[in-house]
């Protein structure tokens, strides 16, 4: 079976601003260097349909669709100092869930092997009611909840590994023991939340685990995260389906964060979540894009992504590699803080 890759020209649409780091050139980026070294036409690639406003109330209040449709409608404007609305934010953010949602139906129904979409605006931060952090729709946690109600899965395990800790999609399932969240992120850093304290409640008591990481973290520490927490959740949870949250932005020089991992980092983390979904779920793994604002760093890392996940070999340039650093004091403490409360 193929890979799959979802992207629509729509998300370049989404409009906001010379100077916003969230800008139109991350996905160009992309594209450009998936069609230069001929990965776009291995990939079965396809122009992903927009969610309907059924799919969006899964998880999200009838008040913040009617605020991003009608402050589209209306030319656009700010919803927070970071989240822009501009005349096509509403169509593109609709595209960007149905990306999420297609990639994950395809996988699950066997019409695909596993699956990258490339969704913009991101969406992680977006909580049920709110839009914030460039993000003004949660399209993995739509993608993830969708499965669910459709039948297709009963587990999902969202693995997430952008800077920032996904406020959004650990609020959508935060009482409930169906999806499993994992994130692994800078702490402490915006949006402030991700806490070693945060596991869930009611129900979903212990199917959160945070991963909150000092400045300065790079390769060998990103590495033990996924042997001793990301791969020991997942294997003990046996999810039906594994969705990445894929935020680049933990890359050395990107300018949003202080993070010290290499593209060839976050390859060797995706090789083992990769190899967990073939041991648990069947192969079954969608890469979602979330933040990162490298342009190199974009390309290559999906580049890199792409080539795991069609089973070939990653190629040794896209590496990117850190310059010498020394891990930060605080890592040890901090990963086994997580094993224990996760009771790895």
């Amino acid at each position: 079976m193929a890979t799959g890759l979802a992207y629509h020209p729509v998300f370049l649409e989404h409009q906001t601003g010379r100077q916003h780091p969230e800008c139109p050139d991350r996905l160009s980026a992309i594209v450009q260097y998936l069609g230069a070294s001929s990965l776009w036409t291995r990939l079965a690639t396809w122009e992903p349909g927009p969610v309907d406003e059924a799919t969006l109330r899964l998880l999200h209040t009838q008040s913040l669709i009617d605020q991003v449709r009608e402050l589209a409608a209306h030319g656009g404007g700010w919803i927070d100092p970071d989240t822009v609305v501009s005349p096509r934010s509403f169509e593109a953010a609709v595209h960007a869930a149905g990306a999420v949602v297609e990639a994950t139906t395809r996988t699950l129904t066997g019409q695909l092997a596993n699956a990258i979409a490339l969704p913009r605006p991101p969406g992680h931060h977006a909580t049920p009611s709110r839009a914030m952090g460039f993000c003004l729709f949660n399209n993995v946690a739509l993608a993830a909840e969708r499965a669910i109600r459709a039948g297709l899965a009963r587990r999902v395990y969202v693995v997430d590994l952008d800077v920032h800790h996904g406020n959004g999609t650990q609020d959508c399932f935060y009482d409930r023991a169906d999806v499993l969240y994992c994130s692994v992120h800078q702490y402490p850093f915006y949006p402030g939340s991700g806490g070693l304290h945060e596991r869930g409640t009611g129900p979903g008591l212990g199917y959160t685990a945070n991963v909150p990481l000092p400045f300065g973290s790079g390769d060998p520490t990103y590495a033990r995260v996924a042997r001793e927490v990301i791969v020991p959740l997942g294997e003990r949870f046996a999810p039906d389906l594994v969705l990445v949250s894929l935020g680049l932005d933990a890359f050395w020089d990107d300018p949003l964060a202080g993070m010290a991992l290499s593209v060839a980092g976050y390859t060797a983390v995706l090789r083992q979540v990769l190899d967990l979904a073939a041991r648990v779920c069947g192969g079954r793994l969608v890469v979602a894009l979330e933040g990162g604002y490298n342009l190199r760093a974009l390309a290559f890392g999906i580049a890199s992504a792409a080539h795991l996940l069609l089973g070939e070999p990653v190629p040794p340039h896209l590496a990117l590699p850190a310059p010498p650093l020394q891990e930060p004091a605080g890592v040890d403490r901090a990963i086994e803080e997580a094993c224990r409360l996760a009771g790895l």
